[in-house]
């Protein structure tokens, strides 16, 4: 197949180049990544600004095309303007650290294929549940099995896998667990420091909650050493709601 490569990690994260030498192995690959990080920018686009396009060289070899966006931007220009021919499949990755329950929101990764889903692309985003001394090899070679594999899975076309794979060892995997999106949210904390010259400025931190209850969900799974594949979109409609409001209609 014909993949477009994206991720919000940058076109020089090490996660992107162990995605690319794996799925290079079998299918026609496309980079199109942010110049910079781009993590937590979530589905923003750049429409105050141009985009810039530069060639990068891995090694003195081709590797991709870098812009100076959003990951959506990467995605739109890529396949609008950059690439000749419609991709048959956008992979968004791979993220360091994980894209589950509410944070999904946030990530620039699982936008980069929400994007290709909006412009009518199947597409997969898959995260490594880990911020320290990450091993991207499990993580590429199950991209490269759900590469082959989502050819002949049936998705409607505004639906989109995010994947989450734990840090841990290839035998060490408990297995892959199709589940819904949890709800726990990242709890900011907010550490007030003083620069030099008397001005105080603020670094956020925090962790996630812990106190997820539905054990069927992708947050609960990937602490179990699971895979994680969670179809998601975006209409954000709550449609039992909609129906309760209706009177709102006569106002």
């Amino acid at each position: 197949m014909r993949i477009l490569v994206s991720n919000d990690d940058g076109i020089h994260a090490p996660g992107i180049k162990a995605l690319v030498a794996e799925l290079k192995k079998e299918h026609e690959i496309t980079v199109v990544a942010p110049e910079y990080e781009q993590s937590a920018v979530g589905h923003a686009i750049t429409i105050s600004n141009p985009l810039r396009v530069r060639e990068v060289y891995d090694n003195g070899d081709f590797f991709g095309y870098a812009i100076n966006g959003t990951p959506a931007d990467c995605i739109k220009i890529g396949i609008k303007s950059i690439l000749d021919f419609e991709p048959d499949l956008v992979v968004s990755g791979i993220n360091l650290g994980g894209n589950y329950a509410k944070n999904i929101i946030y990530s620039g990764t699982v936008s980069a294929a929400t994007e290709g889903c909006i412009l009518g692309i199947r597409s997969l985003a898959i995260s490594l549940n880990t911020f320290i001394k990450p091993d991207f090899s499990p993580s590429a070679q199950f991209a490269l099995e759900m590469v082959e594999r989502v050819k002949d899975i049936e998705l409607p076309d505004d639906v989109l896998l995010n994947i989450n794979v734990p840090a841990v060892k290839k035998c060490e995997i408990a297995g892959v667990k199709v589940v819904k999106q949890g709800k726990s949210r990242f709890i900011e904390d907010f550490d007030k420091r003083k620069d030099p010259r008397g001005n105080y400025y603020y670094w956020m931190a925090g962790e996630m909650e812990t106190g997820e209850s539905d054990h069927e969900t992708d947050y609960w799974y990937i602490k179990e050493n699971y895979i994680t594949i969670t179809p998601i979109k975006y209409d954000l409609t709550d449609y039992l709601t909609l129906d309760k409001i209706k009177h709102l209609e006569g106002l």
